[in-house]
Formats: structure tokens, C-alpha cells, sequence
């Protein structure tokens, strides 16, 4: 099963790190939340990533062209031009990075890699957040439902959108950032169906608005509850929480 990552806003609210690099290269731990995000996929067995780039996406991809030489030994045999890593690779994973533009909104960005995904269910979340959940948990939820989409819920912490939850966990009502209001989130780490795609229209449609809303609608969007730990990586006061979480030594996320 693929994990498409969305990786292509401008991170705004952290600044102070994205002036210089994309959010989902802001370092936890030396490595950058992108690479803990697919940590904790590849941790369930999940090893096929689609990368959705936009700012700075060239940073991105030189991140990973860069991979080895950046994370192993290296034997440099000038006189034969031959260049060999050494050491078994301790990530395994085929990561496919796309450009999907850097004004495209969130929906728009699934849109554009859907010809990278075939006709097969997908998970997909943010490059900003991380989390101690079971992502195997969460296909088997999803394929209990029989829906096309699967959310995963987190309380609240008061300044996100609401998910309205009712009989068998059957999201009825999405909606963005009320006030004074507490519930359900949209945490990410979405389970999808191919069919999804049909309720995006084009590059200017935000996933978290009329997609989402409408499969809602449709009786179409179940949420997997989850109660562990989960965090994004918003603004530098988050970064440096998760930093002091994984100086720590017992990061909860750390599933590997």
C-alpha cells in the first residue's frame, strides 16, 4: 500500500525555520520530521512513499538523492571511477517525489499524484506530524467500514477544525476552526480510496474543505479515534517540544 505525504506548504508559522528550508526538513533529533513520519509507516511495513512537493520541493529531493551520502560510509575509487556505499541500508524504502506546484492547495496536491497510485486503497498525512498510532490499526478499521475514506480523530486541542462523530464512529460533519468549541480533530493519517480523487476539482481545492465535507455528507467518512499521544509541528514552541521529547530518550511516536 502506498503513504502519499503532503510536503508542499510554506510552513508560515514556523518561520523562523521555513525562511531556509521546507517544513517537512525542520530537524527533530538531527533527522528531519519528514524521515520520523515515514519511520513510523515503515514501522507497520509500509515502505512505498509518494512525496507531494511544492516550496523549496528541490530540498526535498536532494535530501534523498543525497541519502547515502549523508547517512553512510563511502569507498571513492578515483583511478576506476567507482563510488561504493558501504553497509546494509537501514531504511528500505522506494520514494517517489513529485512537484505538485507551489500555490496548489492540499486536495489539489492528492490530484496530482493520483497517476502515481494506481487503482489500489492509500494512506495519506501531513509532513508536519507525528504520532504513537498504529497505522496497521487503522487500514483494518478502514476496511471494517467498507467506506472510501478513513480520518484519524484526536481530541482537540482547541484551535483546529471539528470532526462531528456519530453512530459507528461515522464522521457527519466536518468543519473548519469554530470557536469555542471542543471535540474531534482531523489528525491525519488518512486511509483512502481511490474513488476520493473524483470529489477534487482542481489544484484549488483545500482536502479539508469540500472533499472531506462532502464525503461527510455522503455517510463516505469514518474516524479511527485515537487517544495516544499526537502532535504537529506547527509553530517553534512545538518544534522545540518535540525536540526535548526526543532528547528524552522515550519519544512516544518512536515506534521503530
Amino acid at each position: 500500500m502506498k503513504v502519499v505525504i503532503l510536503a508542499g506548504g510554506f510552513g508560515t508559522r514556523l518561520a523562523e525555520e521555513t525562511d531556509v528550508r521546507p517544513k517537512p526538513l525542520v530537524e527533530i533529533g538531527g533527522k528531519p520530521i519528514l524521515w520520523h513520519i515515514m519511520k513510523i509507516y515503515e514501522a507497520a511495513g509500509f515502505t512505498d512513499f509518494v512525496i507531494c512537493c511544492g516550496y523549496k520541493g528541490y530540498m526535498i529531493k536532494k535530501y534523498f538523492l543525497d541519502y547515502f551520502l549523508q547517512n553512510y560510509d563511502i569507498s571513492v575509487d578515483l583511478g576506476r571511477n567507482d563510488v561504493q556505499f558501504l553497509g546494509e541500508p537501514s531504511e528500505r524504502w522506494k520514494v517517489t517525489l513529485v512537484d505538485t506546484g507551489l500555490h496548489t492547495m492540499t486536495g489539489g496536491r492528492l490530484k496530482r499524484v493520483a497517476p502515481h497510485l494506481g487503482n489500489e486503497t492509500f494512506c495519506m498525512t501531513y509532513g508536519d506530524g507525528v504520532a504513537d498510532i498504529d497505522i496497521n490499526a487503522i487500514v483494518a478499521h478502514h476496511r471494517r467500514t467498507g467506506l472510501k475514506a478513513t480520518v484519524t480523530a484526536v481530541p482537540s486541542p482547541g484551535r483546529f477544525g471539528i470532526l462531528d462523530l456519530g453512530k459507528s464512529d461515522l464522521v457527519t460533519r466536518f468543519h473548519e476552526k469554530p470557536e469555542n468549541e471542543m471535540g474531534y480533530i482531523n489528525g491525519g493519517f488518512f486511509v483512502l480510496e481511490p474513488s476520493v480523487i473524483d470529489h477534487i476539482a482542481g489544484d484549488s481545492t483545500t482536502w479539508e474543505r469540500e472533499p472531506l465535507e462532502r464525503l461527510a455528507q455522503e455517510g463516505q467518512l469514518s474516524a479511527y479515534r485515537h487517544a495516544g499521544f499526537w502532535r504537529p509541528m506547527d509553530a517553534l514552541r512545538d518544534k522545540r517540544d518535540l525536540e526535548a521529547l526526543w532528547d528524552s530518550g522515550s519519544a512516544p511516536w518512536k515506534r521503530w
